[in-house]
C-alpha cells in the first residue's frame, strides 16, 4: 500500500521510547537526542506542528543517581522521575533552542484525561502552545502519579494525546522497527508486517511481553495505542528510532516500520473521551439483541435490552457496557442510576414512569453519549 498520503499530515504526535534516548546504563544518549531534535526542528521548519511525548525521565534519573536497576516501588519511581524529568527537559530546552524553538513541559495523569473539564483545559492549553509555535513535550506526571491514576505507559499516553489534539499522524519510535509475525529477537524467520488494516485477535496474539529493564512498554501497549489512534481516525506508525532519519522517512511516506490504517468511521472528540479517557463507574450487561443494535446499527441502549447491573453509579456517570459474554464493547454516559436501572432492566421504556414514578429519558444510554471500544 502506498503511504504518500502520510506526507499530508500537518499535526503529528511523536512518541520516543526510553531505550531510544538512553544508553543501557540508563544515562541519556545525548548524540541520539541531538539527532532526534534536529529531525523534529526540520519538520517544524517545513510548517508542521509536532507534539513530542517523551519517555526517559526515570532512566535519566537512574543515570544521575547512579542506580543500576529500575526502581520497583511507587515512591522510588516518583523520586527518580523527579530528578530525571528536570534533567531531560534541560537537555530538550537547550537543543531545541539551538534551532530557534521554544519548548514547554506538560505533565499529565489519568485524572487530567478522565475528568471532562480538565481534559478540555489540557486540550485548549496544547492548542494555544501550538499557536505560539511552541513544541509541547509531554510525559506522564510520574512524580505524583500512583498506581490508580497512572496512564500506564507512554504508548497509551501518546495515543490519547493524539486524540486530544486532533492529530493527523501518530509515530511511535521504539527499539524495534514494527510488528512482526513472531518475536524477531527469538525467531530469525520472523517477518515485518508492513501494514495492519484492522487489529484482529490474530494481530493481538502477535504482541510480545513487556520491554527492557529500563522501558515499560512492549508490543502489547503499542497495539493498545494503535486501537485508540485508529478508532480516532488517526494513522499510526511503529518504527525503529535508532535509525537516523527514520522520522523524516515515515512522514515522507516511505516504507518503514508498521503502518496501522485508521478506521473510516472515526470517533468524534466527545466520543473519544467517553471511549478511552473517562473513568467508569460500574457496568451494564446487555442481551444479544441490544448488543447487535448498538454494535452493528449505532442504536441507543433501552432498558428492555439490559440483563444485569454491576457496581454503583449515578446519572451522568460513564459506565462499561458488556456483551452477553461479559466482554466490554462500549462505554456510555448513563441517564439512570444503578439503583433505578436495577428496577427497570428488561422493561419497556413506556413502563419506566409506572415503575419509578417518573421518567426523565426513554434511553438508558443515548447513542450520542455512547462509544464503541472495538
Amino acid at each position: 500500500m502506498e503511504r504518500k498520503w502520510l506526507a499530508d499530515a500537518r499535526r503529528i504526535v511523536v512518541k520516543v521510547g526510553t531505550r531510544i534516548i538512553t544508553h543501557e546504563t540508563g544515562k541519556l544518549n545525548l548524540g541520539r537526542i541531538d539527532r532526534f531534535v534536529r529531525e523534529i526542528a526540520d519538520l517544524l521548519n517545513s510548517g508542521r506542528e509536532i507534539i513530542l511525548v517523551s519517555s526517559g525521565a526515570v532512566g535519566a534519573g537512574m543515570g544521575k543517581l547512579g542506580l543500576k536497576q529500575k526502581p520497583n516501588t511507587i515512591p522510588e519511581k516518583q523520586a527518580v522521575a523527579a530528578v530525571g524529568q528536570g534533567l531531560l527537559m534541560h537537555i530538550y530546552e537547550k537543543l531545541f533552542a539551538e534551532y530557534g524553538y521554544v519548548v514547554a513541559q506538560v505533565l499529565l495523569t489519568r485524572e487530567d484525561m478522565s475528568e471532562r473539564r480538565r481534559y478540555l483545559n489540557a486540550r485548549n492549553a496544547l492548542f494555544k502552545l501550538l499557536n505560539f509555535g511552541v513544541v509541547p513535550i509531554i510525559n506522564e506526571n510520574d512524580t505524583i502519579a500512583v498506581e490508580e491514576i497512572r496512564l500506564g505507559d507512554n504508548d497509551t499516553l501518546s495515543a490519547l494525546v493524539a486524540g486530544l489534539v486532533d492529530a493527523e499522524l501518530l509515530v511511535l519510535l521504539s527499539d524495534i522497527d514494527g510488528l512482526y509475525t513472531a518475536n524477531p529477537r527469538e525467531n530469525s524467520d520472523a517477518e515485518l508486517i508492513e501494514v495492519v488494516e484492522e487489529i484482529t485477535p490474530e494481530i493481538e496474539q502477535l504482541a510480545g511481553g513487556a520491554g527492557s529493564k529500563v522501558g515499560t512498554g512492549g508490543m502489547v501497549t503499542k497495539l493498545q495505542a494503535a486501537r485508540i489512534a485508529t478508532n480516532s481516525g488517526i494513522p499510526m506508525v511503529i518504527a525503529d528510532g535508532k535509525n537516523p532519519g527514520v522520522l523524516r522517512r515515515v512522514i515522507a511516506g516511505e516504507k518503514c516500520g508498521t503502518l496501522f490504517i485508521p478506521q473510516e468511521n472515526k470517533l468524534h472528540a466527545r466520543k473519544r473521551w467517553i471511549a478511552f479517557n473517562s473513568d467508569t463507574h460500574g457496568s451494564i450487561t446487555v442481551d444479544q439483541g441490544a448488543y447487535r443494535a448498538i454494535k452493528e446499527h449505532g442504536k441507543s441502549l433501552l432498558p428492555i435490552g439490559v440483563i444485569s447491573v454491576g457496581g454503583f453509579f449515578e446519572p451522568g456517570n460513564v459506565v462499561r457496557i458488556l456483551s452477553p459474554d461479559g466482554e466490554e464493547f462500549a462505554r456510555g454516559i448513563t441517564n439512570y442510576s444503578s439503583e433505578e436501572l436495577d428496577k427497570i432492566k428488561g422493561k419497556k421504556s413506556g413502563d419506566i414512569e409506572h415503575i419509578l414514578g417518573y421518567k426523565d429519558y426513554d434511553e438508558v444510554v443515548h447513542r450520542d453519549n455512547l462509544a464503541l471500544r472495538s
